[in-house]
């Protein structure tokens, strides 16, 4: 009895250590989305430049899309502007933005305000290049958090029906692009 007792503290050490040892090995962009094959979440949120048009999932139905999780205070998002908006205007890429609204803090005078969030974004947009079909604005970040979004930017290719089918962790570039998410897209928005 007491020799299983002295290997216990020794097998717990090589389970704990060949687990950590794993985990050096593993890309933390590459893990698998819990939403993947499921619909869109429930939502029902505003355009961000015009706020009296509502999306839902159900309007968003009825051709393949790249939604794109986004924000203008995210440096790598402003960087993939250009190339995403060459994906729409060469390639026909259906792009929507959810855009990304940060914690306010009213202890810091932080208040959110509309109107200077829409002219941001647009000289952003101007800037940089504008790859969106439209923006929803998700402000208390409900969407995204049922999306399992842990920050920006974030991609999920949604097909015709509303089905979420990948999911990408960080920027869009042309190898991305070729490589993981382009044979994706093209299968989705081939279907009827």
């Amino acid at each position: 009895m007491r020799k299983v007792l002295f290997y216990i503290p020794l097998l717990a050490f090589l389970g704990l250590s060949l687990f950590l040892l794993s985990g050096l090995f593993s890309d933390p962009r590459e893990r698998d989305s819990a939403i993947i094959g499921k619909p869109l979440p429930q939502f029902a949120l505003p355009d961000l430049m015009s706020p009296e048009q509502i999306w839902t999932p159900e309007n968003l139905k009825g051709e393949a899309y790249l939604l794109n999780v986004w924000g203008i205070w995210c440096p790598t998002c402003n960087a993939e502007l250009g190339y995403m908006s060459q994906l729409r205007n060469e390639q026909g890429v259906r792009i929507i933005g959810l855009y990304y609204v940060l914690p306010e803090d009213p202890m810091f005078g932080e208040v959110f305000d509309l109107a200077k969030l829409q002219a941001d974004v647009q000289s952003r947009l101007q800037a940089f290049g504008d790859p969106y079909q439209f923006n929803i604005l998700d402000r208390q970040r409900r969407l995204s958090l049922d999306l399992g979004v842990s920050g920006a930017p974030e991609h999920f290719i949604v097909d015709a029906d509303g089905i979420v089918r990948a999911h990408h962790i960080g920027d869009i570039n042309p190898q991305v692009w070729r490589s993981k998410l382009a044979p994706i897209y093209q299968q989705w928005a081939a279907k009827p």
